[in-house]
């Protein structure tokens, strides 16, 4: 789990650098160009992943020894939501560098044995859990804002093949709030890039899978984004699925966040 968790904030830091270039560059008119999330603009899709790195920083800072006094979740909202699209956009590059500095600062030993208490679980988790919980937000959210400038823009693909694996482990849990597989008249089971998925009560990504009932033609970043319901037109040119499932099959499954 280890060499996941390295690889998890590697893919982090190359999420960070690409939309930083892009982001320093952006105009105002353009922050404030709709992204590829509903009923957001860029600079609002920044404001979500800065917010976020200022809010997720605190726990792993605080596993890791530092003390740190954070304001309240409500609070910060506040602030982010009452700033301006260019503080919007400065800010998401002020924290979540902060943030990666945070994570790419802990030792060996720390990445492999810190748990962190994020607040709105049971019981902290693995480090490995609070990172891939991240680089599932940010991937897909990276791509809301890329998208609004080139509508060809996948997931990263080194982020795809992380999550596919953090989806299979450590953070497969997270599918049971993304999925619906009641939006399914009967289970059935769908090959993908690296895996399988298997729609029954639940949905679960498993590694492999004798005879699966469907065939998902496409990346794995394209997989990613039918998980976070991106997998829309016109940003799904070129993926078929064939068996007993459709793609439109799927995009109920996987309404989207």
């Amino acid at each position: 789990m280890s060499q996941l968790v390295d690889r998890t904030i590697t893919a982090l830091r190359t999420e960070h650098d690409t939309l930083a270039d892009l982001v320093r560059n952006l105009t105002d008119d353009q922050l404030a160009q709709p992204s590829g999330a509903a009923e957001w603009t860029v600079a609002q899709a920044l404001s979500h992943l800065g917010s976020g790195a200022e809010i997720g920083r605190a726990p792993i800072a605080r596993a890791a020894g530092e003390t740190v006094a954070a304001e309240d979740n409500p609070t910060i909202w506040a602030r982010w939501d009452g700033s301006s699209p260019r503080e919007q956009a400065e800010g998401f590059l002020a924290h979540n560098a902060r943030w990666l500095d945070t994570v790419e600062a802990l030792t060996p030993e720390q990445r492999s044995s810190l748990t962190v208490d994020l607040g709105f679980l049971p019981e902290p988790v693995p480090l490995l859990t609070a990172v891939g919980m991240r680089l599932s937000e940010v991937a897909n959210h990276s791509w809301d804002v890329r998208v609004a400038f080139d509508k060809t823009a996948g997931v990263n693909a080194d982020s795809a093949a992380v999550l596919v694996d953090l989806y299979a482990g450590p953070v497969g849990f997270m599918l049971g709030f993304l999925a619906k597989p009641a939006e399914l008249s009967a289970p059935a089971s769908l090959a993908i890039p690296g895996g399988a998925l298997v729609i029954d009560d639940a949905v679960t990504l498993v590694d492999h899978l004798e005879s699966p009932s469907a065939t998902f033609n496409g990346p794995a970043e394209a997989f990613v984004r039918l998980i976070s319901g991106r997998l829309k037109a016109p940003y799904d040119t070129g993926v078929t699925v064939e068996g007993t499932l459709t793609l439109d099959d799927l995009r109920r499954v996987f309404p989207g966040f």
